[in-house]
């Protein structure tokens, strides 16, 4: 058996045990709470007063406008001096998050928009208050024009992820790298590593692919009861 699958076996395991405790979970609750984040944010941007609907561009401005690997500097090695020590997977964990929100606010704040004013209107001639049309009208036909971009965003999580390498948090890639330093064969590692990225993103995608069927299914099956 050639040294390089012998080193590739011996690594597999830390290498998964990254992903299972750190990689994905770090990925799954930064997408949630940037989700969360990012839903209040749209609203705020669509219906909020003007001072809040300032301080909602700049957040979206600021992170949109900047590297998430400064972000992430700025949090982990930046808050310090300003006495805010976090640890390494609170930072990654802030860090992806607010990045996260930003940018789908953009994309709920988006779907939102593309629902035609018809939709307003049949739901006020119906007696409902804004935030009834909101919850029962606009916000179900919105969500599915927000899953592919949402989806396309979670599978960019997962493999942004990776640079929380960058401050210490024992990832999939932050394994890769230790065992690379002792081994000296980084190529074969940094493959290896990114292989299991390969192959989780591509499980998301056909995830992904399903979801946007059933979305699509039950659209036309909307329209059809029109």
């Amino acid at each position: 058996m050639p040294d390089w699958l012998q080193l590739m076996m011996a690594s597999f395991w830390p290498l998964i045990l990254g992903g299972i405790k750190f990689t994905i979970p770090l990925a799954l609750l930064s997408f949630a709470a940037g989700l969360v984040l990012a839903f209040f944010a749209a609203l705020i941007h669509l219906f909020g007063p003007a001072p809040l609907v300032a301080i909602v561009r700049f957040y979206i401005w600021l992170i949109r406008g900047t590297p998430l690997l400064v972000q992430l500097f700025v949090i982990f090695y930046g808050l310090p001096s300003a006495g805010l020590v976090l640890d390494p997977l609170s930072a990654a964990l802030i860090g992806f998050s607010l990045n996260v929100g930003a940018y789908n606010a953009e994309v709920i704040r988006g779907a939102i928009e593309s629902i035609p004013r018809g939709q307003w209107d049949a739901a006020y001639s119906l007696n409902m208050t804004r935030g009834q049309a909101l919850r029962r009208t606009i916000l179900p036909q919105a969500a599915r024009v927000a899953v592919p971009p949402l989806a396309n965003s979670f599978i960019s999580l997962v493999k942004d992820t990776s640079l929380a390498a960058v401050i210490t948090v024992p990832e999939v890639f932050q394994a890769a790298q230790r065992i690379a330093a002792v081994t000296y064969e980084p190529l074969v590692l940094y493959c290896e590593a990114a292989l299991i990225y390969l192959a989780i993103c591509s499980v998301l995608s056909a995830a992904q692919t399903r979801l946007e069927r059933h979305y699509g299914r039950h659209a036309v099956f909307s329209e059809r009861q029109r």
